[in-house]
Formats: C-alpha cells, sequence, structure tokens
C-alpha cells in the first residue's frame, strides 16, 4: 500500500470529485482513478461508489477514511521533521500571538531570539487574543502573547507592556503652534469613528463617548492595521494603543491630537504560558527587556 494511493484517496473523498482531486494533486485524473483502483484491489473492498457521473464514499470507505488520514499526516509529519533536521533544525517550537501586535511587538525581539537559537523551528500563528489561552492550554503552542489575560489557573499570564490609549486621526497640514486648536468634539462628530479592534476597551470607551458626543458614527473594523490605513486615507479617526501607531506617528503619516473630553484608558500585553523550559524563559526574558530597557 503506497503513499501516494491514500494521499489520492484523502484528497477524493474530500472533493467527492476526481477531476477536482487531480487538480489538487496536479496529477492526470485517469492516475487518480488508477490509484483508486489500486488502492482498492489492495483493501479488497470498493471505497467509492459511482453512480451517474457521482462519487460518494461506501461504508468502508467512510470508515478507513480518518485511518488513511491518520497515515497520511504521520508520514508527513515525519518528512517535515526530516527535512527540518537536514536544515539544522533540532527542536520545534511555536508561538501564538494576536494580529495586533504581531506588527509591533513579535520582529525585534524574534530577530535576536533566532539569531540565539539556529537550531529551534519556529512556527508562528496569528490568532485572536480570545483564541490564544486556549492554543497554549491544550498544547498546540508553546506560547502565546496577548491583550487578554488567562482565565485559567493552570495558565500563566505574565504582564509585559502596559500601553496607553491615544486618540488619533489623519494627519493636518497645520500643525499645533501655526494651527488653529482641533475640536474634538467636532472632529468626532464630523468622522466615522473605527471601533473594536482591541478586544479590551471598546465597550467602556463608547459609553463615555456616548455621553459627550451627539450622534457618533461608528464603523466596526476588527483589524488594527486595516483602521490605521482608513485613517491614513482620511477615511475616519480612532483609539488606538501607542505602540500600534508609534512609527506612523513619528513619520507624521497621521497625528495625535490632545484628547480633553476625559482620561483615556490603557491596556495590558500579556505572555500566556504552560510550562517555562529554557526557550519560554529566554524569550519572556527577551520581550521584558525590549520593553522595559
Amino acid at each position: 500500500m503506497e503513499y501516494q494511493w491514500l494521499k489520492t484517496f484523502c484528497i477524493a473523498a474530500e472533493t467527492l470529485n476526481f477531476r477536482k482531486a487531480s487538480e489538487k494533486l496536479m496529477l492526470s485524473q485517469p492516475s487518480v482513478t488508477v490509484h483508486i483502483r489500486l488502492l482498492e484491489e489492495h483493501l479488497g473492498t470498493p471505497l467509492f461508489e459511482r453512480q451517474n457521473n457521482r462519487v460518494s464514499l461506501t461504508d468502508a470507505g467512510k470508515f478507513f477514511l480518518p485511518e488513511a488520514q491518520q497515515i497520511v499526516n504521520r508520514i508527513e509529519n515525519s518528512v517535515g521533521k526530516v527535512q527540518a533536521f537536514a536544515q539544522g533544525y533540532r527542536r520545534n517550537w511555536s508561538i501564538a500571538i494576536s494580529p495586533l501586535m504581531a506588527e509591533t511587538i513579535l520582529p525585534n525581539v524574534l530577530r535576536s531570539f533566532m539569531k540565539h537559537h539556529p537550531d529551534v523551528e519556529i512556527s508562528i500563528r496569528i490568532e485572536e487574543s480570545h483564541h490564544i489561552e486556549q492554543l497554549v492550554e491544550q498544547g498546540e503552542v508553546n506560547i502565546g502573547v496577548s491583550a487578554l489575560e488567562a482565565q485559567q489557573r493552570n495558565i500563566q499570564s505574565i504582564p509585559i507592556y502596559e500601553d496607553p490609549i491615544l486618540f488619533i486621526m489623519p494627519f493636518d497640514e497645520y500643525d499645533e503652534e501655526s494651527g488653529p486648536p482641533i475640536d474634538i468634539k467636532d472632529v468626532l462628530q464630523k468622522n466615522y469613528l473605527f471601533t473594536h479592534h482591541h478586544p479590551v476597551f471598546w465597550d467602556d470607551l463608547l459609553l463615555q463617548l456616548n455621553k459627550d458626543i451627539v450622534s457618533l458614527r461608528t464603523m466596526k473594523v476588527t483589524q488594527a492595521h486595516i483602521t490605521k490605513r482608513f485613517i491614513q486615507d482620511g477615511l475616519g479617526v480612532s483609539f488606538l494603543p501607542h505602540s500600534i501607531v508609534r512609527r506612523e506617528l513619528i513619520e507624521g503619516k497621521m497625528m495625535q491630537p490632545h484628547f480633553d473630553l476625559f482620561k483615556l484608558p490603557s491596556v495590558s500585553t500579556y505572555i500566556i504560558v504552560k510550562r517555562q523550559g529554557d526557550l519560554e524563559i529566554d524569550f519572556i526574558d527577551r520581550i521584558s527587556t525590549y520593553y522595559f530597557r
């Protein structure tokens, strides 16, 4: 029983269409048919029923599918490990990080971490913060970087960074010295407010804003990098963590007017970890040093 027969069977069972299976496998359709026939002969039972040009799994096919998938996955994982070994990797290590922080926190820390651990094959998963704790708890990743504190007792939350929330608007050609003062209420009433790109502060912030702003117009944009792009293009305004917009403020792509309606909150970033081995300890140390130096 050959690996390619099993792979072909799994894809054909997924698509229930030999033509689509051949496209996914980059094989000719006759080759797919031959693989399935050879596998059926080897097993001594039909795996597919063919009626009126339609394909469906037989009871035997349904029974065999999870077994075949397990074998294929095991082989592909083994091949991946051998290839990683040949490239010099001796250990696997994975991080889950929210998209909110991936573009700001990860690159600088990861650069030094990778340089110090050239034998480690690193996998990075970009996940929303409310999924990260579960991934760590289930062992799917070794460590997480999240905007949310862990809730389970067996999971550690290590605060690494507190970020002030800033009111951000498109760049104005007048600076604070030569231009007229910016009326925050007027800006909020005349522009869309992009909301819910952070999992923590929006409900309370909107409650306070609605007390001060008549007819506040909001638009949910769940990704911070999209919110930043919309602001730069003059489509609206928002409240964003300082670390997310630090570069754009320095480069003059956005501006931060003085916000005096009420005190804005701050948000924390957490390391989420279940067990601290040598790699986890080193990563935590590097990210803490980076943000507290």
